[in-house]
């Protein structure tokens, strides 16, 4: 096979430090042609043999100017990646552009990734493919969406497409974090990790081609594969919503910056009516009052999300509750509860307490804090709603 003498953005791939990472296992009747499809644009390709069985290592032997890391057995795609992304680096490598092996992404693209380079340098680029055109399965597309669902809870960055393999990683991040995985979920685990330590994350529409299904060469397991994503989509949720959505928030508040861009989301986007500013103040009061102590982040974020409210004001109006203020709270939904519940005897002595009067105590705890939690929450929507009618100007709120 004959390849092209003089790749044309051979320059741009070495001013950048970037490479071309083409992860395979098993795909022997496509493999080739990628690569002299690769290798019109540049030599910088760095090719991860996962302990391939079929005739990988011959034609991989035809081309001496590929960059290969190779070895047995077959450990998974995150695994071939993250072997790819160590010896890029130690390489002198910045940048790693991944794309598979099977044909399915086109070369042509390339540029693409490094003119979004230029522009955002240090950005994790993620190839958006269009999942409307024909042949793409209808598995594909809805697991597309579902994973662009969960990128967005945990990371809080909507992207059209989540799923892609053909991706620009900047290599410096990555160059200090262990990863949990190793097969498909890596690519999952990659990006939202990487978003966590602030690096900025944008899509390139890029094309793709899905061949007929009695062509397609596919070693995605669907149930052991679909069951560790979702693992770790539960894993990576419980992580955003208990730290890393809280953390970045009191990160907000830190800078002026930040109270600069808080502001225009909480008074001045357009797109929000007053009414529904009042109700995101009203439900962070009414969850950080509501006597699920430790869990209001994890239920409450969830149902902002889905309830579309203004999760700035959710953050900041559940911070109602926060130490000193806690006991102060709990002790007005014992007493709350215990006058709904009309008893009497207001004695709570740890020593010599009943099981019966501890049941009553947790039953006046819980339905107390309920209560107290719905009034508040109504008196704050009220209070906000007057406030952000009298204040905010009539051009700034959605008609």
């Amino acid at each position: 096979m004959s390849v092209v003498q003089d790749p044309s953005h051979e320059t741009e791939f070495s001013d950048l430090k970037a490479c071309v990472l083409l992860p395979t296992y098993n795909n022997a009747q496509t493999l080739e042609a990628v690569l002299l499809s690769l290798a019109a644009y540049t030599r910088q390709i760095i090719v991860v043999n996962d302990g391939s069985t079929d005739e990988t290592e011959a034609i991989l032997a035809r081309y001496p100017f590929l960059q290969i890391v190779s070895y047995t057995p077959n450990r998974g795609k995150g695994n071939a990646l993250k072997q790819g992304f160590r010896y890029a680096w130690q390489q002198g490598y910045q940048y790693a552009i991944s794309i598979d092996s099977d044909g399915q992404h086109y070369a042509q693209d390339l540029p693409a990734f490094l003119g979004a380079i230029k522009e955002q340098p240090g950005t994790l680029i993620i190839g958006a493919r269009n999942m409307d055109q024909a042949h793409i399965p209808g598995k594909s597309s809805f697991g597309n969406k579902f994973s662009n669902f969960w990128f967005w809870v945990e990371t809080g960055i909507r992207l059209p497409d989540t799923q892609s393999g053909y991706r620009l990683y900047p290599l410096a991040p990555l160059s200090t974090m262990k990863f949990f995985t190793r097969k498909y979920e890596f690519e999952i685990e990659a990006p939202v990790r990487v978003a966590w330590k602030g690096v900025k994350v944008i899509p390139v529409p890029v094309s793709v081609y899905y061949p007929p299904a009695a062509e397609r060469i596919s070693h995605f397991r669907p149930f052991k594969d679909f069951t560790r994503i979702s693992i770790l989509n539960t894993f990576l949720t419980l992580i955003a919503l208990l730290w890393i959505h809280p953390r970045n928030f009191v990160r907000r508040l830190s800078s002026r910056e930040g109270w600069a861009q808080l502001w225009k989301e909480v008074m001045v986007r357009p797109d929000e009516s007053n009414e529904r500013k009042a109700w995101s103040m009203a439900f962070g009061v009414f969850m950080g009052i509501f006597p699920v102590w430790g869990f209001q982040l994890a239920i409450g974020i969830p149902l902002a999300i889905y309830l579309r409210l203004n999760k700035a004001l959710f953050l900041l109006a559940a911070n109602v509750s926060i130490f000193p203020i806690t006991p102060v709270f709990w002790a007005l939904s014992l007493v709350t509860g215990k006058i709904i519940l009309g008893y009497e005897d207001w004695a709570f002595r740890w020593k010599d307490i009943t099981l019966t009067q501890f049941k009553e105590a947790g039953l006046a705890f819980f339905l107390g804090g309920a209560v107290l939690a719905l009034a508040l929450g109504l008196l704050t929507f009220l209070v906000s709603l007057l406030l952000l009618k009298a204040f905010r100007k009539p051009g700034s709120v959605q008609q």
